[in-house]
């Protein structure tokens, strides 16, 4: 079908061109300034200098524009943000984001999975019961921090920065874990112990409160576990899991402990506020490992070795740990006072 004369000549003009404006040029914020790479190479430290480092206390603009960058009057709104800092901000979370790209590591390549060897049963089936247990867990872990994303203002994008390395550490610990599962002839075990823990975690309407249950509490206890490792694994491979594990969980433990700190400095009427969501997270928890009676008799087995006495006493230790470095996390953030308030399953191990 042949085009219409008219339409083939309108085709073949020059399109109209915009007059150019220019109006952005010598827009800069802060003109001359050149960040440099300083000893760990270009890092945020290095380039948050000036206008690009000052986080504002409140934002209110509610669009993309972000820090440093000049306002244009044609941007739009695209939805709500928090906008006050100290509702979601941790003075720690560039440099720990900058740790978590620099550490990342490859649950494929990176764990040595030929060391496994066939074990007894029931040392197997406890190592996959552990595994299914926290296959559960990291992915709590992950999606709660990754449903505030959206929500953070690109005025404070560090804190956004460290939640999305958060979400990628936890998704490899799910993977990890069941990979280990899944490596040696078992397999998953039974699931949904904690769910009303979990499900706390992913009921909380407030980032702070959010934080306090999971960096403080939840992962706080796995940390711990994480870090007596060695006890529990039965190989190489497993030392290697709870190793990587336990630096990633430092960073997102790290992060919750320097929020409360921050807030506590710059909001200390919301001191009993955090008070009562620990009344929450501690009364659910119990005592640590209470809420999962799976889970606790398989830790038993493995840190025992086999031998449930001695596993019993090492358990115990274990408890007692917990519960010890978590009331130092608290009095490094700033609320010591928390040992008096301690729920009684907790107490008791102290």
């Amino acid at each position: 079908m042949a085009l219409d004369p008219k339409i083939l000549e309108q085709l073949r003009q020059e399109p109209d061109m915009p007059e150019l404006d220019l109006g952005w040029l010598g827009a800069q914020t802060a003109p001359g300034m050149a960040a440099k790479p300083g000893r760990r190479g270009l890092t945020l430290a290095e380039i948050n200098v000036g206008d690009y480092g000052d986080a504002p206390e409140r934002t209110d603009h509610n669009t993309i524009r972000i820090r440093g960058s000049v306002p244009s009057p044609n941007a739009v709104r695209i939805g709500y943000f928090i906008p006050n800092k100290g509702d979601i901000w941790s003075d720690n979370s560039g440099r720990i984001y900058e740790e978590a790209v620099q550490r990342q590591w490859s649950s494929a390549t990176d764990i040595p999975w030929d060391t496994i060897k066939p074990l007894p049963d029931v040392v197997e089936e406890a190592i996959c019961q552990i595994c299914t247990f926290l296959t559960e867990v990291e992915f709590v872990a992950g999606d709660a921090p990754g449903r505030w994303i959206g929500q953070i203002s690109p005025d404070h994008f560090e804190t956004v920065l460290f939640l999305i390395t958060q979400v990628v550490d936890e998704a490899r610990h799910l993977d990890v874990f069941r990979k280990r599962a899944l490596a040696n002839g078992c397999g998953l075990l039974e699931a949904g112990g904690m769910g009303r823990a979990l499900r706390n975690i992913m009921d909380a309407k407030d980032f702070s409160e959010m934080s306090a249950l999971m960096h403080l509490v939840g992962e706080g206890f796995v940390q711990t576990m994480f870090r007596t490792g060695e006890f529990i694994a039965t190989n190489e491979a497993e030392k290697t899991i709870f190793q990587l594990c336990a630096q990633d969980e430092s960073r997102h433990v790290g992060f919750g402990v320097m929020h409360l700190r921050y807030v506590l400095e710059h909001q200390p009427e919301r001191r009993e506020e955090f008070h009562s969501y620990l009344d929450k997270a501690e009364e659910l928890f119990g005592h640590p490992t209470s809420m999962n009676v799976a889970f606790q008799e398989s830790l038993m087995i493995t840190l025992g070795g086999g031998d449930t006495d001695k596993g019993l006493v090492m358990l115990m230790a274990l408890q007692k740990k917990q519960v010890t470095e978590y009331l130092h996390r608290l009095k490094v953030a700033g609320m010591p006072e928390r040992r008096e308030r301690l729920h009684p399953g907790m107490a008791m191990f102290l």
